[in-house]
């Protein structure tokens, strides 16, 4: 889930940045600190919104910068087991389908797609559930349930994210919205 957070930390602004706009350059310098990192207790962090408070500046001797304690907002995705996200499909495998939840992809095995047996259409680039004839491709909207996570703040790309559609409620949307005329037809 996706949450507006108000944070604190101390941030350092290099001495050839001291004549500009405080503001401005603490913004500059958190953003291309924070966005795209992973703090495990905070989650990844989306954008820094703004600048709410820059307290005074201290110097360390021997370092020309100023360190600032500042107290800004933040926009950061917090991901839990069991969550139902959804996403878009960036690319198919033999062995599964890549899913974009915006600043990280998720993994959906072909073990956690359906309860059918699954083919990798690689011509068309899908996966084929071989009895229902239903497929996923690049570009499809999907609902699942997160069942595996694990983020590393050090090399967020390395982090590992495991999705499952087998449940009631999950699947690609063009799935869903044929279950729904389905049990709407029946009542």
């Amino acid at each position: 889930m996706y949450y507006k957070m108000t944070l604190e930390d101390k941030v350092r602004v290099p001495p050839h940045l001291l004549g500009e706009d405080l503001d401005v350059v603490i913004l500059n310098v958190l953003q291309e600190q924070l966005e795209g990192s992973i703090a495990k207790e905070i989650g990844i962090f989306i954008a820094v919104t703004k600048v709410l408070d820059i307290g005074e500046g201290e110097l360390i001797p021997g370092d020309g910068a100023v360190y600032y304690d500042v107290r800004f907002e933040a926009v950061v995705l917090r991901l839990a087991l069991q969550e139902v996200i959804e996403g878009e499909v960036v690319e198919t495998t033999s062995f599964g389908a890549f899913i974009s939840l915006g600043p990280i992809d998720a993994m959906l095995h072909v073990s956690q797609i359906s309860d059918e047996y699954i083919n990798y259409d690689e011509k068309n680039g899908r996966l084929v559930c071989q009895d229902s004839k239903r497929s996923i491709s690049v570009g499809d909207g999907v609902r699942a349930r997160v069942v595996a996570l694990s983020l590393n703040e050090r090399e967020p790309r390395e982090s590992k994210i495991g999705l499952t559609m087998r449940q009631p409620g999950l699947g690609t949307v063009a799935w869903l919205e044929e279950e729904f005329e389905e049990e709407k037809g029946a009542a």
